[in-house]
């Protein structure tokens, strides 16, 4: 659920203009990742998807996505990880089926929304069908109007976006598939500290 950080005013040619309050996720719906250059936080959504915020921080805390392949990173649109199975960059890491596995947890249904796809936006990937989200999971750069109501939303990122921005883009010839992928070092969920 989302907490009031904080109300304040801009002030724009002399005139206090109010600017809206400013949320964030409260720590058990904070998820965090570690990248290279520094953390990315992101406000998971258990309001829109329960099943897939459940299944991401237990995974999370299974220390599952430690070291977890940017698999496949189309610049304009998204960055996808959480391949566990196969986007481990330190223990059984395969560029050839990366992007093909999940978790040894189920398959998950689908829990659209009327959320968008928009800049920071957290999906989560799947197969042709619905019901086949597992862990793996990709952020926005950018509005992506078709994904809406095909993909769940799992969360925002809150901070750390200029470091999405960051990460290693794959070829465009590859369908954004990445050679030496940049990986997510840690993840943890906020709560745990």
């Amino acid at each position: 659920m989302l907490k009031k950080l904080a109300a304040f005013a801009i002030v724009v040619g002399g005139l206090a203009v109010a600017a809206l309050p400013v949320t964030a996720a409260e720590p058990e719906d904070t998820l965090v990742l570690t990248l290279k250059d520094g953390d990315v936080t992101i406000g998971l959504r258990p309001d829109l998807a329960p099943k897939h915020v459940e299944q991401i921080r237990k995974l999370v805390r299974d220390g599952a996505y430690d070291n977890v392949a940017f698999h496949r990173v189309i610049d304009g649109f998204m960055a996808q990880t959480g391949d566990v199975q196969y986007g481990d960059m330190e223990d059984g890491f395969n560029p050839g089926a990366v992007g093909t596995g999940g978790s040894d947890l189920p398959d998950l249904p689908a829990e659209f929304s009327n959320e968008k796809f928009e800049r920071g936006v957290v999906g989560m990937a799947r197969a042709q069908n619905p019901n086949s989200a597992n862990s793996q999971f990709f952020i926005m750069f950018a509005p992506a109007p078709s994904l809406n109501g095909d993909y769940t939303v799992v969360g925002k990122v809150e901070s750390g976006m200029d470091l999405v921005d960051k990460i290693k883009k794959g070829s465009n010839a590859q369908n954004g598939a990445v050679a030496s992928p940049d990986r997510i070092v840690k993840a943890r969920i906020a709560a745990d500290n």
